[in-house]
């Protein structure tokens, strides 16, 4: 993205889900939610398109994604589609759940992916390829917070992380450390592209949801907020 209780290190309180389905105001804010969601997922998926065309390094998942296209000749928003259903197959033994989002995930951020490669040309310079990688990566980050606020399940690998976590009974950091550092080394010997962009984002992407996780937090009846605490905050935020 398993419905636990957590505090973020500012101290506000994570609800878990039976908070908000519970909360009346749930319904009230359905219409935000979905629009949350799926703004937060088309511009995840515009997100990764700017980081491909900074070609300065990308997050370890999407280096897998871009060394199978690179394998097979298919767009690397098909790749996403393709390894989003994958995955997915694997939540069947680890008794996951998913949700409206889940199944949002995966389908339109590659076709969001896939759009904004195709609007977008190509940068050559380092002049133009490094504003990419800074705007990619703080976009990713607004969009994070956008669809894990919105509430709706985590995304095919957040929750195969957070099953394997309460399966195996591991750490969430070391589950996610392993998973990626192997689709990353994975990644890189297929031809994905491995830089200072793959560094600054394990550095930033995990502040940059928390804030914006903050930000884009569902209202409850008591006026206060609720963001999500479940599988995929504690798969993308740092412990």
């Amino acid at each position: 993205m398993c419905q636990a209780t957590a505090t973020t290190s500012g101290g506000n309180v994570l609800s878990n889900d039976h908070v908000l389905s519970n909360d009346p105001s749930t319904r009230r804010h359905l219409g935000r939610r979905l629009i949350q969601l799926y703004a937060g997922l088309v511009l995840y998926g515009a997100s990764v398109a700017l980081l491909v065309k900074a070609d300065l390094g990308l997050a370890p998942w999407i280096v897998l994604d871009q060394g199978l296209s690179e394998l097979t000749g298919l767009s690397i928003g098909t790749i996403v589609i393709v390894m989003g259903a994958v995955v997915l197959l694997l939540w069947i033994p680890l008794r996951q759940r998913p949700g409206l989002g889940t199944i949002s995930n995966f389908l339109l951020v590659g076709l969001a992916l896939d759009g904004t490669l195709a609007a977008m040309p190509d940068a050559h310079t380092l002049t133009a390829r490094v504003p990419l990688l800074a705007g990619g990566i703080l976009l990713n980050g607004v969009a994070t917070g956008l669809y894990i606020a919105a509430r709706f399940g985590p995304g095919p690998r957040d929750g195969l992380m957070t099953g394997l976590h309460q399966r195996t009974g591991r750490s969430i950091r070391l589950i996610r450390t392993a998973i990626e550092a192997a689709v990353l080394v994975t990644g890189f010997a297929l031809g994905g592209t491995v830089g200072v962009g793959t560094i600054l984002y394990a550095l930033s992407i995990g502040p940059l949801s928390q804030l914006f996780l903050r930000v884009f937090a569902v209202p409850t009846a008591s006026g206060s907020t609720v963001v999500a605490a479940g599988p995929s905050a504690r798969a993308i935020l740092p412990r």
